[in-house]
């Protein structure tokens, strides 16, 4: 059970009074999935095992048969996890229609997986539930692909324009995607409360959109089970477990 802290409690009036809320998601949401993060000490993903660089994915097809060995012989706890009660709060909100828009710097698809529609999420790093050409763009399920790489030992090129099959992740190195992008800094300019859910807020440009909806006029709440870069900028920060806190901010059952 959720204290019922004052923080708390105003992040639960902000959002009643809210008209158009922007929802900008990180990677400790989905903790409580079971995934774990990337970049924590000692845990994060990175910690462990060094991640391949887009433009070595790019000019080595030794790196590419490299990062899809990797991709179906690691861990597939992604694959598994379900939404818990902070991705099921999110999509409550979004249903209410008090959130217009959901950035993620996740590539779970645990919001979409939680009832959210596509339209309404805005994935700034990607998705890596498929994978898809770098040429042409079409569309590859990730258990053809397995079933190919157990088959024949490596993932052949798009079968459309023989370009290069990739997760449909953004990488080290790789530009972010300017839709997307855009999409997320009109969705920022447009609400009246901005929520930082579960994110460190030290990756850039994605963790400027918080600073910029600040800028305009917006309310700013974090929540995050550790101290942020911005907290200083915030109207409230909530430093407790996420799922149950959203819970109760929410009214989740």
């Amino acid at each position: 059970m959720i204290t019922r802290s004052d923080d708390l409690e105003q992040l639960r009036l902000m959002i009643e009074v809210a008209e158009q809320i922007v929802v900008f998601t990180g990677a400790g949401i989905s903790t409580e999935s079971g995934i774990p993060d990337f970049r924590s000490p000692g845990t994060g993903l990175w910690n462990k095992i060094k991640p391949i660089e887009f433009q070595d994915f790019v000019a080595s097809d030794e790196v590419r048969q490299e990062s899809w060995r990797r991709r179906f012989s690691g861990d597939r706890t992604m694959e598994t996890a379900v939404p818990n009660n902070g991705h099921r709060a999110v999509a409550q909100l979004v249903k209410e229609e008090k959130v217009s828009a959901v950035i993620t710097q996740n590539v779970d698809n645990l919001h979409q997986d939680s009832g959210i529609d596509d339209e309404n999420v805005i994935e700034l790093h990607g998705n890596a539930k498929y994978a898809k050409c770098l040429s042409c763009e079409t569309r590859y399920e990730l258990e053809d692909l397995e079933a190919q790489y157990k088959k024949e030992g490596r993932v052949d090129p798009c079968s459309r324009c023989d370009g290069i099959i990739k997760s449909a992740t953004i990488s080290f190195g790789q530009a972010m995607p300017e839709k997307e992008m855009e999409r997320a800094r009109r969705a920022t300019s447009q609400c009246d409360l901005f929520i930082v859910i579960g994110s460190s807020l030290v990756v850039y440009p994605a963790a400027g959109f918080p600073e910029y909806a600040k800028q305009l006029g917006a309310g700013l709440a974090i929540v995050n089970r550790e101290e942020t870069p911005l907290d200083h900028l915030a109207d409230i920060t909530v430093h407790e477990e996420i799922g149950p806190s959203l819970s109760y901010a929410v009214g989740l059952n």
